[in-house]
């Protein structure tokens, strides 16, 4: 999710739910080591449970930049071996290191050694010409005995040659029984499926045959989801949010970045999906995107799209 989860996203995704984990982007290990550290790790009390997911091959690189974020108090530290994309391939990390399933166990080995919070694995089903009945759990092995508990599997086989990283997301297609089968076969492996998932009906069914589920896209294009995940997933007694009350306690938070020197249309980007499939959703991406790029433009246009999606239109936005 590099570029889309930031810690303005994980904010707004936390007030939708209390109990699921976040993911940050990924982040490289040159980026971690020599980059701004408040600017990349920074993040609010409020996401906890949240992960630091990091991107590089070097063992040596992954456990300083584990221990920074660990250091910075981040839950979690995962090794991401599944991205497709061709600046992740040219820096030798990301779903290359399918194909090199003893180096990403000695990253898992040193990382582990290094911190003492978990480190999760997230992978494909395999790349290329691989095999993902054969990759798949030797990844798998590998990674266990490097002391690794669970692993996250997008369940999609990456195409590294010939394919975009947006080709990679529909093709070639799911295998999510392929998944199953790796559960059945390592039963003390904690395994996550993610890619597809559009809807919490789906994610159930898939609780029925691993231990977790992870939401990518669909948590960001259709943020509100999120808001049944506490009651569906976890139990919760208490019901879900109305829109407007997780607007709410998202201006809240909008305020404080905004007097910080944060852009306006840097924290209303996350909003945009929120009424996805409502009447005058098309209305409130509008006013939110057009509004929130505008020289001196504050608050006054969320309670602008808030009036538009209540059927209470500016005259400024009767045409849209």
């Amino acid at each position: 999710m590099m570029d889309w989860t930031d810690r303005h996203c994980r904010v707004l995704h936390r007030v939708l739910s209390r109990k699921a984990r976040l993911y940050t982007e990924m982040l490289t290990t040159g980026a971690v080591l020599h980059g701004d550290h408040e600017r990349l790790l920074g993040f609010d009390d409020c996401e906890h449970p949240v992960a630091l997911q990091l991107g590089g091959s070097d063992p040596v690189a992954l456990a300083e930049a584990a221990r920074i974020g660990a250091a910075w108090g981040y839950d979690e530290i995962n090794l991401n071996v599944g991205c497709p994309s061709d600046r992740v391939q040219a820096g030798r990390f990301g779903a290359c290191l399918m194909a090199e399933p003893i180096l990403v166990a000695d990253c898992v080995r040193a990382v582990r050694a290094a911190i003492d919070v978990p480190v999760t694995v997230k992978c494909r089903l395999g790349v290329d010409d691989q095999n993902p009945e054969e990759s798949l759990p030797a990844l798998a092995r590998h990674v266990m005995e490097a002391g690794c508990t669970t692993l996250i599997v997008h369940a999609r086989k990456a195409w590294l040659k010939g394919l975009s990283p947006k080709e990679n997301r529909d093709v070639p297609p799911l295998d999510y029984d392929l998944v199953y089968r790796l559960k059945e076969t390592l039963p003390d492996l904690e395994i996550i499926i993610n890619g597809g998932l559009a809807d919490l009906d789906s994610a159930e069914t898939h609780l029925q045959h691993v231990d977790g589920v992870m939401l990518g896209r669909a948590a960001y294009q259709s943020p509100y989801l999120l808001a049944e995940v506490d009651r569906r997933l976890f139990g919760s007694v208490a019901g879900p949010q109305s829109r407007a009350n997780v607007v709410a306690a998202y201006t809240d938070y909008m305020r404080e970045q905004l007097e910080g020197g944060v852009p306006l249309k840097v924290l209303t980007h996350p909003l945009i999906g929120l009424y996805q499939g409502q009447p005058r959703a098309r209305m409130w991406r509008r006013i939110l995107a057009e509004g929130s790029c505008r020289q001196g433009a504050g608050l006054e246009i969320i309670e602008a799209a808030l009036d538009a999606v209540a059927a209470r239109i500016p005259q400024c936005y009767e045409t849209v």
